[in-house]
């Protein structure tokens, strides 16, 4: 194989007339080149493989070898491998691709595009699917989709008072299943954050235009008219229909808009289509690494436990609100919050039922939201319809309490108990306080309301365990004091320069809200920091 180091300026289509090579040639031999007309200066690049040979017809290259020597099932984006990535310092080194880490990638690559910087992406999981879950015709044909033991993975010991021990492990993470519902947080929630509310108002606006947020997926559908006005009409004004990032633009002028519901691989396809970065996957980070108080780079294992070091300037963590602060935690990263403070919704879970008689035309589908309030500590979401009979209808509220953080509530480290990779897995501790408690029961009494104002009687009514729906946030919570908080208003770990988290655990409260959007907005605002560093 012979490599070469790309000068200033050079592309691939540069290096191949340089070299008298066919760029169709040179832009098989290096896939983790996303474009021949990219700058790739001080990339490697493999001007030839003995294991290719190239045939060539009426003096033009065979569009492909005869045997080709790599493994193109579910290459679907470029991949750099981890051997090349050990020897690369990278200004930018981010740490999972969910929802944080991908509108962190975007993000730089977008603002960063026409530079030299360097901007290196690993991810624990594989690539799993190429879009959001919704976005496959035969997802629903498909039960093994959302159960594939590739994806999911438990990852320490659960008590039952919060048994949500599965996470996502793929290349998107859990943006890849989501629902997509994505709600601005209440004023009153966000006054105690750190961050200006006028500066979150602008960083919601990037972000719901990032992620083609609107109000406008269920219009002309009966069933969400009538009970939007059933509603509005008792009790309940300020009713809206539910904010869903869906891409409705139609198809047009050239331009296929195919990937409707939002995932974080929406994220990473724009990002590239601005600058190409690195991307290793199947890469678990274990540890951080830092020298004299900064951010030097990350150790990463393989799932064979092949261990590699990744250099880098700047580290940006989104590997969870679990995985975060146990990489943070493994690495010894001292700060008193770090894995503390842990919280998530309290999940109040209704079914009803409604006349299919009673709404004209075409039925369709149902998404709206009942927002909290500073007089309402909880959230409702209204959608369907799920189960059918001839005349009936069944339609989902799910209630979402404002539980408070507490420092008490906490993931820790399990020594005793190491996962496949050798590292500690986790213990969580949670429990409702007496607030909570209280929260609960008007969230339960709102449910209860809203089922009465859209006549639709319910069948069901539940309290689910903690972590049920997948909102848990704040072991890395933001904020001014280190005892706590773990970060400061920008998501740096405190004492630590050039270490930053940009998921949902740097969130310090949650509300009554999905919290992907606010997510979303900070990591933007995080990426926009860094920037602006240098």
């Amino acid at each position: 194989m012979r490599l070469y180091i790309a000068d200033a300026g050079d592309t691939l289509r540069r290096i191949a007339a340089k070299h008298h090579l066919h760029i169709d040639e040179l832009s098989f031999l290096n896939p983790h080149i996303a474009g021949p007309d990219l700058n790739i200066a001080g990339r490697q690049v493999n001007l030839s493989s003995p294991t290719i040979s190239t045939r060539y017809f009426n003096n033009r290259p065979a569009p492909f070898p005869s045997e080709p020597p790599l493994d193109f099932r579910g290459y679907w984006i470029p991949l750099t491998p981890l051997e090349q990535m050990a020897q690369t310092e990278y200004d930018v080194l981010i740490v999972g691709t969910g929802a944080g880490g991908g509108a962190a990638i975007w993000r730089l690559c977008e603002q960063w595009g026409g530079n030299e910087k360097r901007i290196g992406v690993i991810d624990a999981g594989d690539l799993v699917l190429p879009t959001h879950l919704f976005n496959i015709p035969t997802s629903g044909h498909s039960g093994n989709v959302w159960s594939n033991p590739n994806v999911w993975r438990n990852i320490g010991n659960m008590l039952p008072e919060f048994p949500a021990g599965n996470m996502v492990f793929a290349l998107g993470g859990r943006t890849l299943y989501w629902g997509m519902v994505s709600p601005r947080m209440d004023p009153s929630e966000l006054a105690g954050w750190p961050v200006p509310l006028e500066e979150m108002q602008v960083y919601y606006n990037i972000a719901e235009r990032a992620m083609n947020v609107n109000q406008e997926f269920n219009k002309g559908s009966s069933l969400q008219e009538v009970l939007l006005k059933r509603l509005q009409e008792n009790g309940f004004p300020d009713v809206i229909d539910a904010p869903m990032a869906i891409n409705l633009q139609p198809s047009s002028y050239g331009v296929v808009h195919s990937n409707a519901a939002f995932s974080s691989i929406t994220f990473l396809g724009n990002a590239l289509n601005h600058k190409p970065f690195d991307l290793g996957v199947k890469a678990r980070a274990v540890q951080v690494l830092t020298e004299q108080g900064k951010a030097a780079g990350v150790n990463v294992l393989t799932p064979d436990r092949t261990s590699y070091s990744i250099r880098a300037k700047t580290i940006i963590l989104s590997a969870s609100t679990f995985e975060t602060p146990r990489i943070l935690l493994q690495s010894g990263i001292p700060g008193r919050a770090i894995g503390h403070y842990l919280t998530d919704h309290a999940f109040v879970r209704g079914a009803a039922t409604v006349d299919r008689n009673e709404f004209p035309g075409f039925i369709g589908g149902l998404q709206i939201f009942i927002p909290q309030t500073e007089e309402r500590p909880y959230g409702i979401h209204l959608w369907g319809p799920g189960e059918s009979e001839p005349e009936k209808l069944e339609v989902y509220l799910h209630g979402y309490g404002n539980a408070e953080p507490r420092f008490e509530n906490k993931i820790s480290l399990d020594p005793s108990n190491l996962d496949e990779y050798g590292v500690p897995r986790i213990q969580v501790d949670f429990s409702y306080s007496a607030k909570d408690y209280a929260v609960i029961d008007q969230t339960t009494e709102g449910v209860e309301r809203a089922s009465l104002a859209m006549k639709a009687p319910l069948s069901s009514l539940e309290l689910l365990p903690p972590g049920s729906d997948a909102h848990y946030a704040g072991t890395c919570r933001m904020g001014a004091d280190p005892l706590t908080s773990a970060t400061n208003r920008y998501g740096q770990i405190h004492g630590i320069s050039g270490l930053y988290v940009a998921d949902n655990s740097i969130l310090p409260s949650i509300g009554g809200t999905n919290p992907t959007l606010s997510t979303i907005a900070l990591a933007i605002r995080t990426a926009d920091y860094i920037i602006g560093q240098g």
